[in-house]
């Protein structure tokens, strides 16, 4: 070594430091890889193939690149000590040392971590192609490394061969789709609302009771008629004097087929004959579960239940799809139904019939939905009483004023949202007819 001209020492000092940054930064491109994007890649890339691997024993993966920077290092270290003692003396041990560390740290390890952590697939599936072989070349000493590296751990109580679960969760999940949104913006929305299924139950989407159109046996043929004519729905329930006396689901093509074999087919005993048997659905069923009993199923339609078995509403598949994708039908039975009609950016009227969900997500609202589900319900919560007459009155920082009332509930109400913060609630004050 002492022979050796310098111009060779100094190129192959310089070919060690280039053979550290390698090391340094298929580490770090290594650790940085996305192992979900990872799993996606390797089925066309040889690279990503290699990679996953490698990464499958990142001890084995660790141990075979720390193994080959150390070697590299001390070599390196060893080298420029016989230059700079050759150059300067005695006095170029200090000089080795001081040059060689900020060698090391600008070329072996700052400026390849930085690279390899900014573009870490290019470098990690580049580099695993040298690094498999080098992992088969020096196994015995990986093997040996990290079986006394694994020995040590498990003296102070860590079990190295524990595997991670590296699964994500409804959370982590959510905040991929957020980053992931510039490339996805058509379906951000419909994957947000997928993950939202299981906090929504069908009581939050059902058509109350009272709003149920179908059927009923009591009624003549010719009622029966009109309601079919005017429905506007696929499937209708039938009933006998009440929907709790409830004898199925009637499909509209059963009822044109019946319609088709003469003025004699639509009778009430053939609507009940030809009626498939009710669905019921319990209130408090997530909607990601109910889509699935209803695929298991075969149905379509079901009444929502309640724990005393009282029926309680009615629920579609639609309905659940149209949480996913939003409205994609238009149903003529609602068309001239708007039950959020805005008066200007913080003041709407509002149907008492709707639910407070759909009106905090139509206006971006935060009205409370931990208690009743619709707005009459909630007014009614808050006065605790079917007003006489109209009030106004304010719940948090929304301000109410009834518009029509009936016997039984709050029919219309114009709400405007205070821009100035949070109002106290008032005690509603009664208005002259």
């Amino acid at each position: 070594m002492d022979d050796a001209p310098l111009w060779l020492l100094f190129s192959i000092l310089g070919g060690l430091l280039l053979l550290s940054g390698f090391f340094s930064g298929s580490e770090t491109a290594m650790m940085s890889l996305n192992r979900y994007r990872l799993k996606h890649l390797r089925k066309r890339s040889s690279g990503a193939r290699k990679a996953h691997k490698l990464l499958k024993r990142p001890d084995r993966l660790i141990g075979i690149i720390l193994i080959g920077n150390n070697m590299v290092n001390i070599l390196a270290s060893a080298i420029a000590t016989v230059i700079a003692l050759r150059l300067y003396g005695d006095a170029g041990i200090a000089i080795a040392t001081l040059l060689l560390t900020m060698a090391v740290l600008i070329f072996s390890e700052v400026t390849p971590k930085t690279l390899a952590a900014l573009h870490p697939e290019g470098i990690a599936f580049t580099a695993s192609h040298i690094l498999r072989p080098l992992l088969t070349l020096f196994y015995p000493l990986v093997w040996l490394v990290n079986h006394l590296s694994n020995g040590l751990l498990r003296i102070f109580g860590v079990n190295p061969s524990k595997v991670v679960d590296v699964s994500l969760s409804k959370e982590e999940i959510r905040t991929v789709v957020d980053i992931s949104s510039r490339n996805i913006p058509e379906h951000q929305d419909m994957l947000i609302n997928i993950l939202d299924l299981e906090t929504v139950t069908v009581n939050d989407i059902m058509v109350p009771r009272n709003d149920i159109v179908g059927l009923n046996l009591e009624d003549d043929i010719d009622t029966l008629l009109t309601t079919v004519i005017n429905c506007g729905y696929t499937r209708l329930p039938v009933f006998t004097g009440d929907i709790s006396r409830v004898e199925g689901f009637l499909h509209m093509k059963t009822i044109a087929r019946l319609l088709r074999s003469g003025g004699e087919g639509l009778t009430k005993e053939a609507i009940k004959r030809f009626s498939r048997e009710p669905y019921f659905v319990p209130e408090n069923t997530p909607l990601n579960k109910q889509l699935l009993n209803f695929q298991q199923a075969r149905r379509r339609i079901g009444l929502v239940v309640d724990e005393y078995g009282e029926i309680e509403g009615l629920v579609t598949m639609e309905d659940i799809l149209e949480e996913i994708v939003g409205d994609f039908t238009t149903n003529r039975a609602e068309d001239g139904q708007d039950e959020i009609v805005a008066l200007d950016k913080t003041m709407y009227d509002i149907e008492g019939s709707a639910t407070i969900r759909d009106i905090n997500k139509s206006n971006l609202w935060d009205l409370p939905v931990d208690g009743p589900k619709t707005l009459n319900g909630l007014i009614l919560e808050h006065l605790e009483s079917i007003p006489d007459g109209n009030v106004s009155f304010s719940i948090g920082r929304y301000r109410f004023e009834t518009l029509e009332l009936s016997e039984k509930m709050v029919a219309k109400v114009r709400v405007k949202r205070m821009l100035g913060g949070v109002v106290s609630s008032e005690d509603h004050e009664d208005e002259e007819d």
